[in-house]
């Protein structure tokens, strides 16, 4: 599977500090992987930064054949939003 990450994404994911292997990570060995709006795919995993709580990181991809093209990507506290069961 080939992954690419768009020239925006990268620039948000350094601002939000997000290492770019948690985002391959995601979309290699998802906990959940959900529909997103336009057809796009979200990939969610669960990551915890030094020093503070466990967060969700949804990644959003495009996808064509193997190809995952990252839209975007952030990590938020409020996982009950997106992770129902």
């Amino acid at each position: 599977m080939q992954i690419v990450i768009i020239a925006l994404a990268k620039r948000k994911l350094e601002r939000r500090g997000i290492p770019v292997q948690w985002v391959e990570e995601t979309i290699q060995k998802p906990s959940r992987t959900v529909s997103g709006y336009g057809g796009r795919t979200v990939y969610q995993r669960f990551y915890q930064k030094a020093g503070e709580k466990e967060q969700l990181l949804r990644v959003v991809c495009e996808e064509s054949g193997e190809k995952r093209v990252v839209v975007t990507a952030y990590l938020t506290s409020e996982s009950h939003r997106y992770w129902r069961t």
